[in-house]
């Protein structure tokens, strides 16, 4: 039934929006000026009021519209939970400790590389690296700048054999640098992943796809290629680098065995890992090359460099520290494995500074040698994840 108040009809005005009224196009073709428009919510239907007293609104509806450009952005909000946010703060922690870990390494290896040129005893300067290390930590622990570790006897146990590796690897690495440029030490220590895998495949009896074992076979070949072509090739130096490697990979594994459950986090990890590896690598030190010849080899060298010597010495010691430091503070948060995925890329851009800064000649093959060895490591990492 109809209701007697209803009009007939309900009449719609046709809505031109103001802003559209009355603009004149400057081309003339009328199309090109058309824009799209963005329509407001239409107001203006029904009726006021009961259906008995109700009063039809005016016929004409009033309706906005503005150009797509001049719309008002609509209110978005993103929100992630707790987990994600973790994650991607993890993963932010961890590239800022990559970063300033290679950084620091390569500090290092150009300062340690000039202290070896004017004075060549790998054992004394791997010693006073140590030594550095400590003293940084023990005047930190004392002045509360670094809260000092609660250890056991179990603790410094446990990290017997961690040291014993560190120390080897440490002095293996430093009598390589004296023997040979830096760039050839480091394309041979990007061999270490290999090293790492064939360790935990047939010591440890951990099993990886067959596309790990072949990422392995461009890592070795260009190591062998690079080394077969080193225009300054000497056996000590190749077999320093090789044994560095082994040496390293035991390092990471034990270290990583030793801070499961330990209260020890990374930075003293290390500290007491410098502490133990001077003791093991002092005497030793002592009796390879003794004071006598440390001494002439220091006088000869300051008097070859001037005073500067004395602050390379001091720099190589103190970056030594720092980079082991952070890198140990990246072991605490990651896998031994990426680990040496991490220490192998790295080397990246120690061989490119080392290069440039001492201006060191480099064969073609050479070049193609390490590219391929820095690409095995690569496909490696990316056929372990």
């Amino acid at each position: 039934m109809q209701h007697k108040n209803l009009p007939s009809k309900t009449h719609f005005s046709s809505f031109i929006p103001n802003q559209v009224v009355g603009r004149k196009c400057e081309k003339p073709n009328a199309s090109a000026c058309r824009k799209p428009l963005y329509i407001s919510a239409v107001t203006g239907f029904g009726y006021v009021g009961e259906p008995e007293n109700s009063k039809p609104r005016d016929t004409t509806i009033q309706c906005n519209a503005y150009e797509a450009h001049r719309a008002h952005p609509l209110p978005i909000s993103i929100e992630f939970d707790q987990e994600t946010r973790e994650a991607a703060a993890q993963k932010i922690k961890i590239s800022v400790y990559f970063a300033t870990w290679w950084a620091l390494n390569v500090v290092f290896n150009i300062y340690n590389k000039k202290v070896l040129n004017a004075f060549p005893f790998p054992w004394l300067t791997s010693t006073l690296s140590l030594a550095a290390g400590s003293l940084i930590m023990l005047v930190s622990w004392a002045t509360k700048i670094a809260e000092a570790p609660k250890t056991d006897l179990e603790f410094w146990k446990t990290l017997l054999p961690v040291a014993v590796a560190h120390t080897i690897g440490h002095v293996a690495a430093t009598v390589s640098m004296s023997k040979v440029a830096v760039s050839f030490t480091h394309i041979i220590k990007s061999g270490e992943p290999a090293f790492s895998v064939l360790v935990s495949r047939f010591l440890l009896g951990e099993a990886f796809p067959t596309s790990v074992y072949l990422s392995l076979v461009p890592i070795i070949g260009g190591c062998a290629l690079a080394a077969v072509t080193e225009l300054n090739f000497n056996l000590i130096g190749f077999m320093g680098a090789m044994i560095s490697n082994l040496a390293f990979v035991f390092r990471n594994i034990f270290s990583k065995k030793g801070m499961k459950g330990q209260s020890v986090g990374g930075m003293n990890y290390y500290a007491c890992l410098s502490m133990l590896s001077l003791l093991i690598l002092t005497p030793f030190a002592i009796a390879v090359e003794g004071p006598q010849m440390w001494a002439i080899g220091w006088q000869k060298a300051v008097s070859l460099i001037g005073p500067n010597f004395v602050w390379w010495v001091v720099a190589q010691s103190v970056f030594y520290h720092l980079y082991n430091q952070v890198s140990y503070m990246s072991l605490n948060e990651i896998s031994p494995l990426t680990f040496s995925i991490g220490n192998t890329m790295k080397r990246i851009s120690v061989i490119v500074s080392s290069i440039i800064i001492f201006s060191i000649p480099i064969q073609p093959i050479n070049a193609l040698g390490a590219a391929i060895a820095i690409l095995g490591t690569f496909i490696y990492s990316q056929a372990k994840q």
